[in-house]
């Protein structure tokens, strides 16, 4: 049933909002004319949607940033604080509905990167943001269906999926739910049934059953294999409530273990995250997404699970600063609960970037590097709090602090040549300050368009240190950082690199593609450096440089390299081992010369071409 919707930015009190006029809006959205309000009331009427064979009505709500209270006609109903989790409330009966909800903006630290300057205005506006539906069901119903996937690690054909199930009643219940497990999609075979009991003289009840999955097939990322998925259907009486999930095994051990195998990430950060946004990082050959420092949309942690692509999810907390540990625990519980049935989902970040950034515009000269080690040693940061609330998660990895260099984190975020230094510096930074496994952040800003006017987390400032002026200029430079620190991780064998980020949120940012999707000129470099088997130079600099293939595949292959230096063509066979960096043969490099490398297994070639600078 579509629902007509009314808003009003209102004062948050005890009271139910009454704002003295509604003006009409779209939910699910965030109302641009509400930018910068503290909270939002939004209304709805709507007479009983129920027919002959319903019993129930449940308003469904997605998205509800971030502290919210239903009120029905004049009554409060529930209140809900995790705007990630969905918010699934029972009407009573009646005539007639007028429905009012009420959101706020977190009064807490959990606001996450919609409580910063990272994000413009109107896409922080306190409101339903993913969906608001009514469903009517009979009696009795399956209200509520979540489950969570489990396979063993020393076995991965031993798996079972967790189901929970909430039942609405209005009559005492004796009966059996049946639980179907089948693979998804037009497949013959390989689907397991059972039936759990519901007794109870409650009006809802939870039911908790484990179904044994025989003969998994488990679900991979894009580059490593198929994107196998199950659905779960729960029927009790003329009732049926499906959700669809997938198996695998996610683990972290010097590098990320999917199935029990080695996945190399190369993955891209997502500020304001779409499911296009998830098919953009496909074809940048990203495997994972970052979410950061918010809640993922259900449509993206679904692309995720379509198109083979890692979840990074991060608890929405950024920014210096204490929190409440309790809180923080709970949240991230609740996290790991919500995004579980995902086989996509394969990471939690806990505290995004705790403190404030200590080394802008320190250049790379031996004072310089000085004065880095000087204000990191100063800069300091007690983990202990975050490592407590990482440990309610327990279904993937946790990186507890995702940070700069120099306060121990556990995923770095490092911007040479952006905020300090130059990219020349990476290796410094990495053994200096015993960074770079798990790289959380790297890269350069740059403009999106010749006179940009909103750039929300852009230091313009910053981006004019490094060029003078126009926006091919300052495309060119962030392209140049962003190949030289992906290339040099991955030759340093980082196990995660996450580039910051995809897209912009504004006219300018660190996205390699523009606000609207369309690419500025480090996207195809991005593109390149992340190809799975690719050829480097070891530096894109004057001087001895070697040309190196990067494999990062589990199996070895025959590969033919070719080079091109300054018209001059060579070309090596070589057998390249499982997640190999193999130099093939040394270049003597001047400033301007021009190199082209090309590599191929014999059925799929691909290029790196550079210009060497001074």
């Amino acid at each position: 049933m579509s629902l007509e919707w009314r808003g009003a930015a209102v004062a948050p009190d005890d009271e139910m909002p009454s704002p003295e006029s509604w003006e009409p809006v779209s939910v699910p959205g965030r109302p641009e004319g509400f930018a910068g309000a503290e909270a939002v009331a939004y209304e709805t009427t709507f007479s009983d949607p129920r027919d002959e064979s319903d019993a129930h009505t449940l308003l469904v709500l997605s998205g509800t940033y971030a502290h919210t209270r239903v009120w029905c006609n004049g009554d409060l109903l529930t209140s809900h604080d995790t705007y990630f989790e969905p918010l699934r409330v029972r009407l009573p009966e009646s005539e007639e509905y007028r429905i009012v909800v009420e959101c706020r903006a977190p009064a807490d630290r959990f606001g996450g990167l919609h409580a910063t300057d990272q994000l413009p205005p109107e896409r922080c506006v306190p409101g339903i943001w993913w969906g608001a539906a009514l469903e009517t069901r009979p009696d009795p119903c399956v209200s509520e269906l979540s489950v969570q996937p489990q396979v063993s690690e020393a076995d991965v054909t031993d798996a079972t999926v967790e189901v929970s199930a909430t039942v609405l009643t209005e009559e005492p219940l004796d009966d059996r739910i049946t639980l179907s497990l089948r693979p998804e999609g037009d497949v013959r075979g390989g689907g397991m049934m059972d039936r759990a009991r519901v007794s109870t003289d409650e009006e809802t009840t939870s039911v908790t059953y484990t179904i044994d999955v025989r003969d998994p097939s488990l679900w991979w990322p894009h580059d490593r294999g198929d994107q196998s998925r199950y659905v779960l259907s729960a029927k009790l009486d003329d009732d049926e409530h499906s959700v669809t999930t997938g198996l695998r095994t996610v683990s972290y051990d010097d590098g990320l273990q999917v199935n029990g195998e080695e996945v190399p990430v190369r993955g891209v950060t997502l500020l304001d995250p779409t499911a296009e946004d998830v098919e953009r990082a496909v074809d940048a050959n990203a495997n994972l997404v970052r979410v950061r420092a918010q809640g993922t949309p259900p449509e993206v942690a679904r692309a995720c699970d379509d198109h083979g692509v890692l979840l990074w999810q991060d608890l929405p907390l950024s920014g210096p600063g204490s929190f409440d540990n309790e809180r923080g625990t709970n949240l991230a519980a609740r996290l790991d609960a919500t995004y579980a049935q995902h086989p996509s989902f394969a990471a939690v970040g806990i505290h995004d970037e705790p403190v404030s950034p200590y080394a802008d515009g320190l250049g790379s000269g031996f004072l310089d590097r000085l004065r880095f080690r000087w204000r990191a040693w100063r800069t300091g940061y007690d983990s202990t709090e975050a490592e407590t609330v990482a440990g309610a998660v327990d279904s993937v990895p946790t990186f507890p602090v995702v940070g700069p260099p120099g306060i121990n984190p556990d995923a770095a975020t490092l911007y040479p040549g952006w905020r300090y230094g130059d990219t020349a510096d990476l290796p410094w930074l990495c053994s200096q300050f015993g960074v770079g496994d798990v790289v959380a952040g790297f890269g350069a800003g740059a403009l999106g368009t010749a006179d940009p006017a909103d750039t929300p987390g852009f230091d313009r400032a910053r981006h004019d240190r490094h060029i003078d002026d126009g926006v091919a200029a300052s495309q060119a430079y962030q392209a140049d950082v962003v190949r030289e620190v992906a290339e040099g991780l991955r030759q340093r064998r980082a196990p995660v690199v996450v580039l910051d980020s995809l897209r912009d949120v504004g006219d300018a940012g660190m996205g390699v593609l523009a606000a609207d999707g369309s690419e500025k000129t480090a996207h195809d470099v991005l593109a390149d450096s992340y190809e799975p088997t690719q050829v480097v130079l070891s530096a894109p600099s004057p001087g001895e440089r070697d040309v190196v293939v990067l494999h990062d595949r589990p199996e070895s292959t025959n590969l033919t390299v070719e080079w091109d230096y300054n018209g001059e063509r060579e070309q090596a066979e070589h057998t390249v081992g499982p997640f190999a960096r193999v130099p093939v043969d040394t270049l003597t490099l001047s400033a301007g010369d021009e190199v082209t490398l090309a590599v191929t297994d014999g059925q799929r070639a691909v290029k790196n071409e550079y210009t060497i600078s001074q």
